[in-house]
């Protein structure tokens, strides 16, 4: 009974303590966390937290911004749609520490060097974030996410403008190099970035766009300079080192692999078919019905969502959607003929995907390099098929 009594009291006190805004003692310390990359997709890109620690209050939380909402209604379809909100979250510092040390996931801290007054600005700021009134906000992956909240909190909250500094040797990159920095070239994380996401994503990001990725909240913060010359940072920290691993079978399943696999399979049985003077019509159907769902879906993404980043999409140019209404005259014993002059219509697209990677319009997935090959080279023994066939 007293263990459930004093439980009770504790549980209060903590209510208590942050059901309102109080005075932050001289000692407060507030900091930013930068997590490093996790092994999941979801994971990949690592998040950003503001702790703030004030030993004489008893407080050690971290407020970050990037939690789902699994309480939504229609939670996939908006997630899907990019009009899903997310959350602020505040959790125990220790539980924390706890959680993704037990990851394997790097955590850097860095002490922010502010006035009593901009630390308590910060932490009235956060704490009204997180009434259930407030808490939610609209993500966006590019422009406002759990990275990005960091970087403009702190502006808001300090009485003088925060100066992020090139660091040197600083190149800039294009959004999709950044993300290939974090999943990798030959990953089935990036292909299916590639795939997904349009050439928006192919343009350099300005110095300060870098910071949608918390990796840059923490070279940048580390270069900052507030009251003219004083550092930002005050002091940092290393408070868990990931332990390296590495999978020596990984590209063995890597996209390249799998999918090369497929190709030569495709170019096999196309090799067949031109020595038996004969049509594989199940590998035409799965060719023509796969291209045009995946045409489909990058079709919806472009213009039937909110996302940002999945605009001018020239995935379409070996995806087209219409390969589905094309898979239907190819189970008719005769086919009509303009199936000819459409596959030497897909055949200058696929001159086209090839002049917009050259020319940087936009970057593909080096997985696909072999399939398009295989489907090339399967719709000139079509063209060569059907003309065959054809009434002269």
């Amino acid at each position: 009974m007293k263990l459930k009594l004093l439980a009770f009291f504790f549980l209060c006190s903590i209510v208590s303590v942050f059901g309102q805004q109080f005075q932050l003692s001289e000692d407060a310390k507030v900091s930013v966390l930068t997590i490093g990359p996790g092994e999941s997709l979801n994971d990949a890109f690592g998040h950003n937290g503001f702790r703030i620690k004030d030993n004489a209050l008893g407080i050690d939380v971290v407020y970050g911004y990037g939690e789902y909402d699994f309480e939504a209604p229609n939670f996939y379809l908006k997630f899907a749609q990019g009009k899903l909100n997310y959350l602020i979250s505040r959790h125990n510092f220790k539980d924390l520490l706890y959680h993704y040390s037990i990851s394997n996931r790097t955590i850097n801290e860095q002490v922010l060097n502010l006035s009593s007054a901009e630390k308590q600005n910060l932490f009235n700021y956060l704490e009204n974030n997180y009434k259930p009134e407030n808490r939610r906000y609209l993500y966006d992956f590019f422009y406002d996410n759990c990275a990005t909240r960091i970087r403009d909190i702190a502006q808001t909250t300090t009485t003088t403008k925060i100066d992020f500094k090139t660091p040197e040797n600083f190149e800039p990159k294009t959004f999709r190099t950044l993300i290939h920095d974090h999943v990798g070239l030959n990953s089935w994380g990036s292909f299916g970035i590639d795939i997904a996401l349009g050439s928006v994503i192919d343009r350099k990001a300005s110095v300060t766009e870098h910071m949608f990725l918390p990796e840059y909240i923490h070279t940048f913060f580390e270069n900052a300079t507030i009251n003219g010359n004083e550092n930002l940072v005050q002091n940092s920290t290393t408070l868990y080192q990931k332990k390296e691993s590495k999978s020596a079978l990984n590209w063995l399943f890597s996209p390249l692999v799998i999918i090369g696999l497929i190709a030569l399979i495709m170019l096999y049985i196309t090799y067949k078919d031109a020595k038996n003077n004969t049509r594989t019509k199940w590998l035409d159907l799965a060719i023509f019905g796969t291209t045009g769902l995946i045409g489909v879906l990058i079709l919806f993404l472009w213009f039937g969502t909110d996302h940002s980043a999945t605009a001018h999409n020239y995935n379409l140019l070996w995806a087209f959607p219409l390969n589905i209404i094309v898979m239907l005259q190819l189970l008719k014993p005769q086919v009509k003929k303009w199936i000819t002059r459409y596959l030497k219509f897909l055949i200058i697209m696929f001159a086209l995907m090839t002049f917009h990677w050259i020319g940087g319009v936009q970057v593909f997935a080096i997985g696909l390099i072999p399939i398009v090959i295989a489907l090339l080279i399967r719709y000139l023994y079509l063209i060569k098929w059907f003309n065959k066939d054809l009434p002269q």
